[in-house]
């Protein structure tokens, strides 16, 4: 399962990844989010070398700010601690598998 981040252990566990890493820009009022929550708890299972983490965009606003994070659920994915790749909104499973073998 996804962990969940705020600005400190974004650092450590996104930025500083020694590999891809995607960070999930959710709500917990967002009905896409919730959608897409049990798509990535699959893709960590079946990718341990990509580390998956979550950011609540209600509580972390300098995150979403940073990254212009304009709605949810918005994926960005990292390597060596720039961002490679966003998706935004719900997509599929193949989407989001597609994109993580394109950065890895």
């Amino acid at each position: 399962m996804a962990e969940r981040l705020n600005k400190d252990s974004f650092q450590e566990k996104v930025l500083n990844a020694p590999g891809l890493a995607i960070a999930d820009f959710y709500s917990d009022s967002c009905i896409p989010c919730k959608k897409l929550s049990p798509i990535l708890a699959d893709l960590d299972e079946k990718y341990p070398d990509v580390y998956i983490g979550k950011v609540n965009i209600v509580y972390e606003q300098e995150l979403i700010e940073e990254y212009s994070v304009m709605s949810s659920p918005v994926l960005i994915f990292f390597k060596n601690g720039e961002e490679v790749d966003r998706i935004t909104g719900a997509v599929s499973k193949y989407k989001i598998e597609e994109a993580i073998e394109k950065n890895k």
